[in-house]
C-alpha cells in the first residue's frame, strides 16, 4: 500500500513528526533546509532581465535529492512541512519546482507545534503554496545578494579581502559604532543629591529625598544650589504636609516573542542570541521524554506574535485554579491587541509558549540538559505568569515641606503577589514607612548632600542591540542572532564581557559604507526596506518592483564609489623589529585576524604572531608568559608562550594570585555578583570577591 511523504526541514523533526503520524502510512524525510539557492560563486541575479533569480540546486544535496525525488514519485500524496514563515514557504516552493508539484495543488501543511494534536490537524487541512510568502522572501535574497556582491568587492580592493557588507548587518555594525561615538564624545554633567535622615514623633527614622521648591521639581546642578538649601533648612524642622495612601497594581508580562526571549535569555541565563535560538530550536523539534518519548516542548520559536489561542489559555487557566489557587487566575476577557497581532492571528502564528503546560519545568528535568531545563523554565514561567493576576502594591506617598522647600519619601508593601509566584527573578523587600500624620513635625538628625556624574551611555549588550533593532524595525526575528553572529566572525565588533564594542576595522568599513552608500546605511531606509517586505508578504506590493526601486540608486552609488574611494592602508607599524632584515615589523590583517610581517615584504616575507602577554608567568613551567590565544571557533583561551615545550592551557584568565590554603594558581571568574578569583584546583573551592578599581 503507497505511503504519504512528508517533507521538514531537520532530521530531528522528522523523526518526532514520524512517530506520530505512524511509520505504515507516512514517510517522513527531510530537506536539511533550502535545496535550491542563488549560486555562491556568482551574483545570480539577472538584472538585465527583471531580476530574474537563477537558480540551482545546492552542492552537496544531490544524493539527497535524488532520494526526495524517488520517495516522492512512489508516495500517494507529498506533504511539505516546512517551518511557518517566509523562509520555509520558500523551501517549500523550490521543493514543489524540484519534485515537479503544482505550487497550486493542496500540499502545503503547517503547524505551530510539533505535537501529535497540532501535526494531524495540519494532515486534515493542506492548502496550497502561499506566493506572497515565497516572493517576499524572494525579495529579500535577491535585496541582499545585490548588495552584499556588489559592494563587498569594493571593500576587498579598497581595504583587504574577505569582508562584506550586508543590508541588515552593516546598520547593526554602524549602531555598535555610533555608541562608541556617543561613549568617547560624552560629557559628565555635574548634579547633586540631598538625602535627610529624620525622625518622627515616636523616634522612628527614615529617609527624605529633596524634591524642589513649592511643588516644582528641581534639578541641583551645583554645590552652590545645595548650600543654600542646607542653610535654609538649618535648625528647622520639617513638617508633613500631605500624605497619600494607594494601591498600585502591576501586570504580567505577555508571553516571548523571538526577540523578548533573546533578551530574556541574555539577562536572565547569559545566553548569547545564537545559543538561545539553538536550545530553543531543540525545544521545539522535540525531547525525548521519559514515559512519553520524542515530543516538541514549546510552539513554534521565530515568531513577533503575543498571541495565545484559546485552547492553551483554558489549559492555562486550569493549571493555575487547580495548582496554585483560584485568586491568582486573570479572566482575560477584553484583550487588547494591535495591528500586528490582528495580521497575525490570520496564520498560525502564536507567541512562544509550552506545548503543555502540565508538562512543568521540574517534572521534566531529567530529560532535559542544563541549558535545555534553563531556557524551558524561562518559558514556561513566562507563559503560566501571563495568565495571572496582577501583583498589588500598598503604596504610601508623604510630601514634607520646611519653609518652600519639598522633601518627599515613598514607601511600598506587597499586599498580593499575583503573577510573581511564578514569574519572579529578583529579591525584593519591602520599603516600610513609620506611622505618620498630616501636620506632624519631623526632626532632622542627619544631612546628606552627595555629588553625582552623568554616565556616558552603556554599550549594547546582546540583548539591548536586539532590543534596538526590533524597536527600530530593523530585521526580524530570525535575522537578530545570525546577525550578530556574522559581525562577531566578520571581526567588525568583538565582546568585552557581555558588552558589544566596535573594532578598528569595524569602525574604518562603516565610515567607508556611511560615506559612500549612505542612504543603504540609513536605519529609517533599512527599516522601510523591511516594512516594503511585509507590504508583498500580504500581497499589497509586486517583488521585482519593489527591488528595481532599490537597485537604481544602488546602481550609481557603485559607479561613484569605486571612482571615489581610495585604498585604505590597515598596516600598523610596530617597535619590534625583523630578525632577518632589521626593518620594522608590521601588524597586517589576514583571513584569521592579525598577525606581524616585515615591512619589506614581498622582498622579506618573515612573519610571526602576535603575541597578546597578560602579565602572568606560567603557572606549570615558572618560565614562560601567559598569553591569550583564539581558538578554530574564535573563543579565547589562555596558554603558554613556550608551547609546545609547555603544555599549560585555561579557559579561564590565571592571575598572578596563588591559592594560599593549596598553592594552585587562581583564575578570574565574573558571575551576576560581579568579579571573583577562583582556585584552579576544584577539590579547593577557595574563592574570592574582586572589589572594582
Amino acid at each position: 500500500m503507497a505511503k504519504a511523504l512528508v517533507i521538514v526541514e531537520s532530521p530531528a523533526k522528522a523523526k518526532t513528526i514520524e512517530k506520530f503520524l505512524g511509520k505504515s502510512h507516512y514517510t517522513v524525510k527531510a530537506s536539511v533546509g533550502h535545496v535550491r539557492d542563488l549560486p555562491k560563486s556568482q551574483l545570480g541575479v539577472d538584472i538585465e532581465n527583471n531580476f530574474e533569480p537563477k537558480y540551482i540546486n545546492i552542492r552537496g544535496k544531490g544524493d539527497l535529492i535524488k532520494e526526495l525525488k524517488k520517495e516522492a514519485k512512489k508516495a500517494k500524496k507529498v506533504y511539505l512541512a516546512t517551518d511557518p514563515d517566509r523562509e520555509g514557504e520558500a523551501i517549500s516552493w523550490h521543493l514543489s519546482y524540484i519534485l515537479n508539484i503544482d505550487e497550486k495543488e493542496e500540499c502545503r501543511i503547517e503547524f505551530n507545534e510539533i505535537t501529535k494534536d497540532a501535526i494531524k490537524k495540519a494532515i486534515k487541512n493542506p492548502r496550497s503554496i502561499d506566493r506572497n510568502l515565497v516572493d517576499a522572501q524572494q525579495a529579500r535574497r535577491v535585496l541582499d545578494r545585490l548588495l552584499g556582491y556588489q559592494i563587498s568587492p569594493i571593500l576587498w580592493q579598497k581595504v583587504r579581502k574577505g569582508l562584506s557588507a550586508g543590508r541588515v548587518q552593516s546598520v547593526t555594525t554602524k549602531l555598535v559604532c555610533e555608541r562608541e561615538e556617543e561613549i568617547n564624545s560624552f560629557i559628565p554633567k555635574e548634579y547633586w543629591t540631598i538625602d535627610l535622615i529624620v525622625k518622627n514623633k515616636d523616634g522612628e527614622e527614615f529617609t527624605l529625598k529633596f524634591y524642589g521648591e513649592d511643588g516644582k521639581k528641581i534639578e541641583l546642578e551645583n554645590e552652590k544650589q545645595v548650600k543654600e538649601i542646607l542653610e535654609i533648612i538649618k535648625n528647622n524642622d520639617l513638617v508633613v504636609n500631605k500624605i497619600e495612601s494607594k494601591s498600585r497594581r502591576k501586570s504580567a508580562p505577555k508571553p516571548f516573542t523571538t526577540s523578548v526571549l533573546q533578551q530574556d535569555a541574555a539577562n536572565r541565563l547569559n545566553f548569547t542570541t545564537k545559543k538561545t535560538m539553538m536550545v530553543a530550536q531543540e525545544l521545539y523539534e522535540g525531547i525525548d521524554i521519559k514515559g512519553e518519548g520524542t515530543v516538541g516542548l514549546i510552539s513554534y520559536i521565530r515568531t513577533d506574535s503575543k498571541r495565545i489561542s484559546e485552547e492553551a489559555k483554558e489549559k492555562a487557566k486550569n493549571y493555575i485554579v487547580e495548582s496554585i489557587g483560584e485568586n491568582y487566575y486573570k479572566n482575560q476577557t477584553k484583550e487588547n491587541k494591535s495591528k500586528k497581532d490582528d495580521k497575525k492571528v490570520q496564520d498560525a502564528h502564536e507567541a512562544i509558549r509550552p506545548t503543555s503546560v502540565e508538562r512543568t519545568p521540574d517534572s521534566i528535568k531529567d530529560s532535559l540538559s542544563k541549558d535545555q531545563y534553563k531556557l524551558y523554565n524561562l518559558i514556561w514561567r513566562r507563559f503560566v505568569a501571563s495568565q495571572m493576576e496582577d501583583s498589588v502594591f500598598d503604596v504610601l506617598n508623604v510630601e514634607c515641606k520646611i519653609s518652600n522647600l519639598v522633601f518627599k519619601a515613598t514607601g511600598s508593601k506587597l499586599k498580593f503577589d499575583g503573577y510573581t509566584k511564578i514569574y519572579n527573578f529578583t529579591e525584593r523587600e519591602d520599603k516600610i514607612l513609620p506611622s505618620l500624620s498630616e501636620g506632624e513635625n519631623l526632626k532632622i538628625e542627619k544631612e546628606d548632600p552627595a555629588q553625582h556624574f552623568t554616565s556616558p551611555p552603556p554599550r549594547y549588550t546582546e540583548a539591548s542591540l536586539v532590543k534596538t533593532l526590533e524597536e527600530l524595525g530593523i530585521g526580524r526575528p530570525s535575522t537578530y542572532a545570525p546577525t550578530i553572529t556574522t559581525i562577531l566572525n566578520r571581526g567588525y565588533v568583538e565582546k568585552d564581557g557581555t558588552s558589544l564594542l566596535p573594532t578598528e576595522l569595524g569602525i574604518i568599513v562603516t565610515k567607508i559604507l556611511d560615506e559612500n552608500f549612505q542612504k543603504f546605511m540609513d536605519v529609517d531606509f533599512t527599516a522601510n526596506m523591511e516594512s516594503q517586505l511585509d507590504e508583498i508578504e500580504e500581497g499589497n506590493a509586486e517583488w521585482k518592483k519593489v527591488v528595481e526601486e532599490f537597485y537604481s540608486p544602488l546602481k550609481e552609488a557603485i559607479r561613484i564609489a569605486m571612482e571615489k574611494i581610495e585604498k585604505v592602508n590597515m598596516d600598523e607599524e610596530t617597535d619590534e623589529i625583523c630578525e632577518i632584515c632589521g626593518a620594522n615589523m608590521v601588524i597586517k590583517y589576514g583571513r584569521f585576524g592579525k598577525f606581524m610581517a616585515c615591512k619589506n615584504y614581498p622582498e622579506c616575507k618573515n612573519t610571526r604572531p602576535i603575541v597578546n602577554k597578560i602579565g602572568v608567568k606560567c603557572p606549570k613551567c615558572k618560565d614562560g608568559d601567559v598569553i591569550m590565544r583564539k581558538s578554530k571557533k574564535n573563543k579565547v583561551f589562555y596558554g603558554c608562550s613556550n608551547y609546545p615545550e609547555c603544555d599549560f592551557v585555561a579557559w579561564n584568565k590565571p592571575v598572578e594570585e596563588v591559592c594560599e590554603k593549596c598553592g594552585s594558581y587562581m583564575y578570574e571568574k565574573y558571575s551576576k555578583s560581579g568579579k571573583k578569583i577562583v582556585c584552579s584546583n576544584k577539590e579547593c573551592k577557595n574563592e574570592k570577591i574582586v572589589e572594582d578599581e
